[in-house]
C-alpha cells in the first residue's frame, strides 16, 4: 500500500482552484476539503489567503450564490442557518439576508398546492409546510390570509 505524501503548496493551490472551478465555496468549506491533503494548517491558510487576495475565493460571493440557489425552495431562516453551517460570517449573512420572502412563499405554495385551501386542516398543513421551509410566522400568516381573498 502506497503512503500518500502531503501536497506541495502549488499542488494544494491547484486542488483548491479545481474545487472553485466547479462551484463557489466558502473559506471554511474549502479549508475542510483541503485539510486531508495539506502538510499543515498554515499551508492551507497561506493558499486561502492568496486566493482571497486574488479575489478567487470570496465568502460574500459564495453567500450570494448559495442564498439565490436556496431561495427557490426556502425562506430566510433556513438560508441563514445553511450559510452559518458553511462557515460564512454573521455580517455577510445579514447583508445577503433574504428580501421578498412574501413573494417567495407565495410562489413555493403555488408550486406545491394548485387549489386554494378551504378548510382549517388544509391551512394548517400549508402553514407547517412553509414553516419547515424556514418562513417566519408573520410571512406564513400573510400568505395564508391573501390566499383567502
Amino acid at each position: 500500500m502506497k503512503e500518500e505524501r502531503p501536497d506541495t503548496p502549488i499542488e494544494l493551490k491547484v486542488r483548491a482552484l479545481r474545487y472553485l472551478a466547479r462551484r463557489e465555496h466558502s473559506r471554511a468549506e474549502l479549508a475542510r476539503k483541503l485539510a486531508p491533503h495539506a502538510e499543515s494548517p498554515q499551508a492551507i491558510e497561506a493558499v486561502l489567503d492568496d486566493l482571497a487576495h486574488r479575489r478567487q475565493l470570496s465568502d460574500e460571493r459564495y453567500a450570494e450564490v448559495r442564498s439565490h440557489w436556496l431561495s427557490r425552495k426556502y425562506g430566510a431562516a433556513k438560508i441563514r442557518q445553511d450559510l452559518k453551517a458553511h462557515g460564512v460570517a454573521e455580517a455577510v449573512i445579514e447583508r445577503v439576508s433574504a428580501e421578498g420572502d412574501l413573494e417567495k412563499a407565495k410562489a413555493i405554495l403555488a408550486r406545491k398546492y394548485r387549489a386554494v385551501a378551504t378548510t382549517r386542516d388544509e391551512k394548517a398543513k400549508r402553514a407547517r409546510f412553509l414553516q419547515s421551509r424556514g418562513f417566519s410566522y408573520e410571512i406564513i400568516r400573510k400568505v395564508l390570509s391573501t390566499e383567502d381573498e
